[in-house]
């Protein structure tokens, strides 16, 4: 038995099979931008969607038999709350109406912060969260939120508790990463280079009560950059910036909600640095390196969780 999860993300279009053991296959392939570009309109990652959507799924099926799906997850809208839309999960979530209906399976939406989640749990072995509360962030190119994660059923329901007020955490490391000369996403290249820089830095983050601030971020890396300090100065700092934005933000609303268990999900959040302190630091849960970025197998887990309990 099996079921199958896609994900239309703003970037990366994943497939991925998961059975009911928990083993999946997964494929992702990310939207083509152009070199110097921080991104793209929605208008052109539909379109890249349609093109790449059907190759993978064909590649994920090639010699399976498909009677052995059961039910179908998607992700539908970035967060589970009313009014969040990105038009490019429309290409996903027909593209599941179009399979369920065929197959005459169930279809299960999702929102794609559930499936970030859903994937660091998956990939840490922590399925005991799906019983109490705890805290998780969400942070990516899309995204920078924190959120406190409740038993619902199969799954969680989210509230939100923290956000960043201007900047998301992966745009700022996409901005100083296209500064330097990387290719976007900027993440893995700055990360290495982050890597080989040996000395220290100072960072002052900037706060409102949880919420965080980025968007100077960004100006100070140029100020860096136009005074000639080296790429792996920059990277480091860009990092260590991120890095102590998020462990205040953690340590107030530890604060103020008491000792949770604590996720992180993410692009952002697989950066080695980052996760190596923070794993120190929090005893917290991350994403498998490969499910911290843009994937299906987080709505397929949640999907897999759902069509159990349905038929149970």
């Amino acid at each position: 038995m099996y079921i199958l999860g896609i994900d239309t993300s703003n970037y990366t279009t994943s497939v991925c099979l998961i059975d009911e053991n928990k083993n999946i296959k997964s494929l992702k392939k990310l939207l083509p931008v152009k070199e110097g570009a921080l991104g793209l309109r929605q208008s052109d990652a539909v379109f890249h969607h349609t093109a790449q959507l059907f190759s993978l799924y064909e590649e994920l099926v090639c010699d399976f038999d498909c009677q052995q799906i059961k039910a179908v997850g998607v992700s539908v809208k970035p967060r589970p709350v009313e009014g969040s839309y990105m038009p490019c999960f429309s290409v996903g979530f027909s593209t599941a109406k179009v399979i369920a209906s065929t197959l005459k399976v169930p279809l299960f939406e999702f929102s794609h912060q559930e499936g970030h989640i859903a994937a660091a749990i998956l990939s840490s072995g922590a399925d005991f969260l799906f019983d109490e509360k705890f805290l998780a962030f969400h942070v990516s190119g899309g995204t920078t939120e924190a959120v406190i994660a409740e038993p619902d059923g199969f799954g969680f329901k989210l509230d939100l508790v923290a956000k960043t007020l201007d900047l998301n955490a992966g745009q700022a490391i996409d901005r100083v990463g296209v500064m330097l000369g990387l290719r976007f996403p900027c993440g893995r290249e700055l990360d290495e280079l982050a890597q080989r820089f040996d000395g220290e830095v100072r960072v002052k983050p900037t706060l409102k009560g949880c919420d965080c601030c980025l968007s100077g971020l960004e100006n100070l890396c140029r100020k860096m950059y136009d005074n000639n300090s080296s790429k792996e100065n920059i990277s480091f700092f860009c990092i260590k910036y991120i890095e102590k934005t998020l462990s205040e933000m953690t340590d107030r609303l530890l604060e103020k909600y008491g000792r949770l268990p604590l996720i992180y999900a993410g692009g952002v959040m697989s950066n080695s640095i980052i996760k190596a302190d923070f794993t120190d630091k929090y005893k917290a849960f991350f994403a498998a390196p490969e499910l911290s970025s843009d994937n299906a197998a987080g709505v397929a887990y949640l999907a897999l969780r759902e069509y159990k309990y349905d038929n149970t």
